[in-house]
């Protein structure tokens, strides 16, 4: 069994990949379509995670999973890619890394976490970071790109919460239960991409190839990892791992665009990577007391009563 750091830092690869998204929609999908993005990122993944797996939801699960895939995916792409459109990098990052103190918020009255002043403080200094390392002086600014920012995460923040209240159902794997989110929001996405924006445009390969990635590697794998962490880690120390998403993007354009890194750049990230190392909780061992760090999960109330919502 995966002890907690090893569990930490591998759901760390899923913010890490996610860092790419907006270099991809720029550079590779065509433009204006913000929709048609959401819906091919999420909706092919999905339908290949339901035939691998063969495993569907039962009972009230059906409605759980139209849930989370409303708020995880489908919501929360359309809006992604709606920022991502109408801002700059830079500023749809510092909007989206409002959301661990957003997830740890909620995690007060939906899970009984405690959030303590070391999380709070990680979430602000994060944001803090976030910002040296994004925002320009020419960023130009968008009112409905800036409220599809902020929706997209709170839709993401109430997401993790939830995934992390409602566990999975006996016997289901975290592969299962992304394909269930991909598929419900890539099916919620689809008629309103075709109702909003019509039919698609004439792909180049340039646009499949970006689609493709965003598709395998950047959703269905990326996301398998996002909630395989988010069952075994607090809901607050997972959301605070979104902040390594910008980090991601910054390091990526000057590695593979060429783009320059300052020495505020830089500072921010020391300052974003600390906060996400600050944000986790601390180990706790006394005489007597079982490390439990590699042990499975306590499971959630949902799979003893499953009766509460």
């Amino acid at each position: 069994m995966l002890s907690s750091s090893r569990t930490l830092l591998l759901t760390a690869l899923a913010p890490l990949a996610w860092g790419s998204t907006y270099a991809v929609t720029a550079e590779f999908l065509p433009p204006d379509r913000p929709l048609l993005a959401a819906t091919l990122r999420a909706l092919p993944a999905g339908l290949v995670l339901l035939a691998a797996t063969r495993v569907l939801p039962l009972g009230h699960w059906w409605w759980r999973a139209a849930v989370l895939g409303a708020l995880n995916i489908g919501i929360f792409f359309a809006l992604l890619f709606i920022a991502a459109y109408r801002l700059p990098g830079g500023v749809a990052a510092v909007l989206g890394a409002v959301q661990p103190l957003l997830a740890a918020g909620l995690a007060v009255p939906l899970l009984g976490e405690r959030v303590g002043r070391r999380s709070l403080l990680a979430g602000l200094a994060g944001v803090v970071g976030v910002a040296l390392v994004v925002l320009r002086a020419t960023a130009r600014l968008d009112a409905l790109g800036i409220l599809a920012g902020l929706a997209g995460a709170a839709c993401m923040a109430t997401g993790t919460v939830l995934t992390k209240r409602w566990g999975r159902p006996e016997g289901v794997g975290p592969l299962a239960m992304t394909g269930w989110q991909l598929a419900a929001g890539g099916l919620l996405l689809l008629p309103v991409a075709l109702l909003v924006e019509g039919a698609p445009p004439a792909l180049t390969a340039a646009n499949l190839a970006g689609y493709a990635y965003l598709a395998i590697a950047n959703t269905a794998l990326a996301y398998w990892i996002w909630f395989a962490g988010v069952g075994r880690l607090p809901a607050a120390s997972v959301a605070l791992l979104g902040l390594l998403s910008p980090v991601s993007a910054a390091v990526l354009g000057w590695a593979a665009l060429g783009q320059a890194l300052t020495v505020v750049q830089l500072l921010g990230m020391g300052i974003a990577l600390g906060s996400t190392v600050l944000g986790q909780p601390r180990a706790r061992t006394s005489r007597g007391e079982a490390d439990t760090a590699g042990l499975p999960p306590v499971a959630p109330r949902s799979q003893s009563t499953s009766a509460t919502a």
